[in-house]
């Protein structure tokens, strides 16, 4: 199936047409998941609790299961389900195999990336809610983790029918910069906020989701109040002060239901980068809330990142904490050279083309030398100054190397032994990302081979490993000339990793 070949669907251009739209999409449900949960549901010996366990795997199934109870909720007595538990209490199992059967399901790989990477922030903000909030609201837990994985779920069915809206909307608005209202006016016809309370109320969703979203679209002046607070951190008794003199700004800063609102921005912001001003931003506003320093309110936040990646990364879609320097985030140090600026639209264009090079199906290349090339020149695009390729043996005991750019001719003849390299050793034994800076690059580089070493002077570097059916086939080493990242770019080399795996696995199951 080749969801990037897909027509895209007419776009409506009022709040109604879009909410009669998406309430109307039926969202794929992962093969594995959906079979995982109806052999329970067969096996008499499965409690609710061990379905609703099952469930929790997969977003998508938990939100047609509270969706499916709160519609027949609607009109009743009967308050809308609040957590999955309830809402498959009140289901029961039939019904709960009834709406199963009508669920699409399809292997993972089939599914949109746009679906999938949506869903996967929605399972990082869980993470980052579970980790700041729950244990400090333990008789909480159910609604703040429910609010935090659903809060994004309107959004789901747009990224099913509209991938490429939702893609112009964050390079313009999240990349370029441009007013959020002035291009979802232009590519929507209607604020997205507003989109997802149209639909949050109709799905009946959690309230603090409901709530989250009138937050946004009718209190912009107590949040930026509370913003201007929040960036005081060094002072927190004056803080405090501040909080005490409006009492009323106070009770609405500390309402239960801003944790969905923090864990949701905390984990979009950090697809952007993690010291962009917006992950700033609901970093500030998190360290308010719990009155934490930011300092912590950071290094938690990174935690809190990994461990997700842990639970809930997948191939093929952008996990944050891959972007974190090892072994989780310490805040990045800037000095010397200044750094590279962002790639322009023009290089955008450039660097779009020569990914969709590598993600044809069936695959274009000839040859291995003929993808990696392919490959390299997708890197360079990217916004990468200097490239080098290491193919790994098929005993994983020597990396030599494949593709290089911008670095001495002598390089294309260079070989590392991996057991002379705790580094390339730990690349090679799974799929990981490093970045050297100034904070750890003393550290790191001593455990690089030296001729290594030696072909990329400066303190910033990049080093991912790439997999091909389970095992890391090939090393990629890149930087932008030795200077600091431009965040970007960062992001940019990530995807075009992942574009890079997708061409090698397309090459290697040529004919089948």
């Amino acid at each position: 199936m080749a969801n990037e070949t897909k027509v895209p669907a007419p776009s409506p251009s009022s709040l109604e047409g879009w909410v009669k739209l998406l309430d109307g999409v039926r969202l794929p449900v992962p093969q594995a998941s959906h079979d995982r949960v109806c052999r329970a549901i067969r096996d008499n010996r499965s409690s609710l609790r061990d379905i609703a366990e099952m469930i929790q795997d997969s977003p998508v199934l938990a939100l047609s299961v509270i969706r499916e109870t709160n519609r027949h909720a609607h009109g009743h007595l009967t308050t809308p389900a609040e957590n999955l538990e309830v809402a498959l209490n009140r289901l029961g199992v039939k019904r709960t195999e009834a709406l199963l059967e009508r669920l699409p399901a399809e292997p993972l790989s089939q599914i949109p990336v746009a679906l999938r990477q949506l869903q996967l922030i929605s399972q990082h903000a869980t993470q980052q809610a579970n980790g700041f909030f729950a244990s400090r609201l333990a008789r909480l837990w159910q609604d703040i983790h429910w609010g935090s994985l659903l809060f994004l779920s309107p959004f789901w069915p747009l990224a099913l029918t509209h991938p490429q809206l939702l893609e112009a909307w964050e390079q313009r608005v999240i990349h370029k910069g441009e007013s959020a209202h002035d291009v979802e006016k232009q590519l929507f016809g209607v604020r997205l906020l507003q989109i997802g309370q149209a639909l949050a109320d109709l799905w009946h969703l959690p309230i603090w989701v409901q709530q989250g979203y009138r937050l946004l679209l009718n209190h912009q002046r107590e949040l930026v109040k509370v913003l201007r607070i929040a960036r005081d951190s060094e002072h927190p008794l004056r803080q405090q002060n501040r909080l005490d003199d409006d009492p009323t700004l106070r009770r609405w800063l500390n309402q239960p239901a801003n944790t969905v609102l923090l864990a949701n921005g905390l984990a979009l912001s950090a697809q952007q980068a993690w010291d962009s001003p917006h992950a700033e931003r609901w970093h500030y506003l998190t360290g308010l809330y719990l009155q934490m320093p930011m300092g912590e309110v950071q290094q938690q936040s990174h935690r809190q990142a990994v461990t997700s990646a842990r639970h809930h990364a997948r191939p093929g879609v952008w996990h944050p904490a891959v972007s974190l320097i090892w072994p989780w985030g310490i805040k990045r140090i800037h000095a010397g050279l200044p750094p590279v600026p962002a790639p322009t639209a023009e290089d955008l264009a450039k660097w779009h083309r020569q990914c969709a090079e590598l993600l044809m199906q069936p695959s274009r290349f000839a040859n291995a030398m003929h993808l990696t090339t392919s490959a390299r020149d997708a890197l360079v695009a990217c916004g990468m100054q200097r490239v080098m390729l290491l193919m790994a043996d098929r005993t994983h005991v020597n990396l030599r190397v494949h593709q290089a750019f911008g670095l001495p001719k002598a390089a294309a003849g260079l070989h590392f032994p991996v057991s002379q390299s705790t580094v390339l050793q730990r690349l090679l034994s799974q799929q990981a990302q490093l970045r050297l800076g100034p904070a750890n690059h003393a550290q790191l580089s001593a455990l690089l081979p030296a001729d290594l070493r030696s072909q990329f002077a400066g303190e910033h570097l990049l080093l991912r490993s790439l997999v091909n059916n389970g095992r890391v086939i090939m090393i990629v080493v890149a930087d932008q000339g030795g200077g600091p990242f431009s965040e970007m770019t960062v992001q940019a080399f990530g995807k075009t990793a992942q574009c890079i795996e997708k061409a090698l696995h397309s090459f290697s199951h040529r004919g089948q």
